[in-house]
């Protein structure tokens, strides 16, 4: 009788989904935003064209190299995220399948503490 992966919140693989899924929907939002910057930082690069000043031409230059960098930088932070999100959920999932009766336990508590704070007046 496996209660945790058939119980009444759902099964565990459809949990993992949901957890899975707000996870790409946090990132994507945070990646949206800093995708747009780039973006817009390109755009504005790429209408000012060839500038004849060799000075503004390199400051064009370096400024497309930083965006290319922050685009490098923000894809491997987003990797590594999902690496130690994917550790938690795995770490988290073990427990619970080797320690039910707690992971029961915490989770009430937890309700009981966010009912408690949702209808303190």
């Amino acid at each position: 009788m496996d209660t945790m992966k058939n119980g009444p919140g759902g099964d565990a693989a459809t949990l993992r989904e949901v957890a899975r899924a707000a996870a790409r929907r946090a990132q994507a939002t945070g990646d949206m935003e800093v995708e747009k910057l780039c973006a817009d930082v390109e755009e504005l690069v790429n209408r000012m064209g060839q500038p004849a000043d060799p000075n503004m031409a390199h400051l064009c230059a370096r400024v497309a190299e930083a965006v290319a960098n922050a685009r490098r930088a923000l894809n491997i932070r987003a990797s590594l995220v999902q690496r130690q999100a994917r550790g938690a959920f795995v770490a988290s999932d073990a427990y619970v399948h080797d320690q039910p009766w707690q992971a029961i336990g915490a989770a009430a508590v937890a309700g009981v503490l966010i009912g408690m704070l949702a209808f303190r007046r």
